[in-house]
């Protein structure tokens, strides 16, 4: 799934419980992205395609070192130690990265039809290999309706609740939203 899906996840996870702070939202939303941080080698192996040592990142690593239960939980004790609400944010934020897992599963076949597993008991474990055949293709309807449908979340949840995702990036942004989307949809009082 693409990494904004993957945001916008996170992000309704997050708002299933409205009394998390804007840095415990912050912290479950990311929980939903941090996965994908194993894809970064993808530029190394850009770098030193055409050299005499060249890296096989993307191939060897992406969804293998963050795409399991060790990373998960790693993740969510780190999150923990900085939130207020401890457990309930250690407990969404393995909720919000297990949906990524989900979603990779459900929906990333590559162009080629190749299917990533995923070594979901790394680094306890290297017997189960998580694949799905029903996998459809990265960029698949499928995906383009959930990306809709947390759209569709996302300004229910700005309109209700008086912010949205872009509260993570700029106040002034995020105001500027709740207050068009709440222009065209007003609340009821």
């Amino acid at each position: 799934m693409s990494p904004i899906t993957h945001f916008l996840m996170g992000w309704a996870v997050a708002n299933s419980a409205p009394s998390l702070s804007k840095q415990e939202r912050a912290f479950v939303t990311w929980a939903s992205v941090i996965p994908d941080i194993d894809g970064l080698g993808i530029v190394a192996e850009w770098t030193t395609r055409h050299s005499d040592h060249t890296l096989n990142w993307w191939s060897q690593y992406h969804h293998i070192l963050a795409h399991n239960i060790g990373f998960a939980l790693l993740v969510s004790l780190g999150e923990a130690v900085f939130a207020r609400q401890k457990l309930k944010t250690a407990i969404l934020t393995l909720v919000s990265f297990h949906l990524h897992l989900l979603g990779d599963l459900a929906g990333a076949r590559g162009p080629d039809g190749e299917q990533w597993a995923i070594p979901y008991l790394l680094p306890f474990s290297d017997r189960w290999q998580l694949t799905w055949s029903g996998q459809w293709p990265l960029n698949g309807w499928p995906n383009f309706v959930i990306t809709a449908a947390l759209i569709v979340i996302t300004f229910y949840f700005a309109r209700r609740r008086g912010f949205s995702p872009l509260e993570m990036f700029s106040t002034k942004l995020d105001a500027t939203l709740v207050r068009a989307v709440r222009t065209r949809f007003p609340v009821e009082a």
